[in-house]
């Protein structure tokens, strides 16, 4: 999967410490379960190798992914979902664990699965013909891959009321105005929009950003006081790695902003 080589519906491709995970199941990128095991490897690797820096998640040029494969799961029995949810759950949380900034790269639809791989990313770029939606309630069910958790976490939880209740598409200017998009852009420029936020992050302090999306994400999830105490550890944890020190030491005697970090 390294270096562009790809599976059949997933590819990882790394240039100048950036890299892509792609999704290639054409029409829709329906995420069957094949999918899903392709999207969690990519994922692990990604996130375990040192020359990258950041992870763009893109379905291409006309859709991001559509979701689920319904005709795979239309025949399932309440004991084979009981089976299979646990799995459902936990290529999202996968992609969600990714130990540094990632964007999805929306164009078209993004929708129940999709929009829940979206949600799963720290930022998400949609292009202006973009639509986001969790339409689970058609179908009789709601989402299971993390989109009323994550949904709600994210613009609260009577917007994510109506869009998980009503089934709706939500559009990209839409989308913004509630926080559930970063930038909206034209469908044309969403992957390079979506490069462009993670640029900075590359040739950073990688442990520090590592540890700065595990403080927030973690602190999240629990009260205040536990969160600060996450965050105190992280803090303290950083005085180990040979970027601080390099951090302080070029603030002292260069000022802010100068420092060239090795990433360890």
């Amino acid at each position: 999967m390294s270096d562009g080589t790809p599976t059949d519906v997933v590819s990882l491709e790394v240039e100048g410490g950036i890299a892509t995970i792609r999704l290639n199941r054409p029409p829709m990128n329906a995420l069957n379960a094949e999918v899903q095991s392709a999207l969690s490897a990519a994922a692990i690797e990604a996130g375990q190798r040192r020359d990258v820096a950041g992870v763009v998640l893109y379905g291409g040029e006309k859709v991001f992914a559509a979701g689920a494969d319904i005709k795979e799961m239309e025949g399932m029995s309440y004991t084979d979902m009981a089976d299979h949810s646990g799995a459902l759950q936990d290529f999202t949380r996968t992609l969600a664990r990714i130990p540094k900034p990632t964007v999805a790269a929306i164009t078209g639809y993004a929708l129940g699965g999709g929009c829940e791989v979206a949600l799963a990313c720290d930022f998400r770029v949609a292009a202006k013909n973009a639509k986001l939606g969790q339409p689970e309630i058609l179908l009789g069910i709601i989402p299971g891959a993390g989109g009323t958790q994550r949904l709600a976490r994210l613009v609260g939880p009577a917007k994510a009321k109506d869009i998980v209740f009503s089934g709706r598409f939500v559009s990209a200017d839409e989308a913004l105005a509630i926080g559930l998009v970063d930038e909206v852009v034209e469908a044309e420029d969403v992957y390079a929009a979506a490069k462009a936020r993670l640029a900075p992050y590359v040739g950073g302090p990688a442990y520090a950003i590592r540890a700065a999306k595990e403080a927030i994400d973690r602190g999240l999830e629990t009260d205040l006081e536990t969160g600060l105490e996450i965050e105190r550890m992280l803090f303290s944890g950083l005085f180990a790695t040979k970027d601080r020190e390099i951090g302080m030491r070029s603030f002292v005697e260069n000022g802010p902003g100068k420092a060239k970090f090795e990433g360890a």
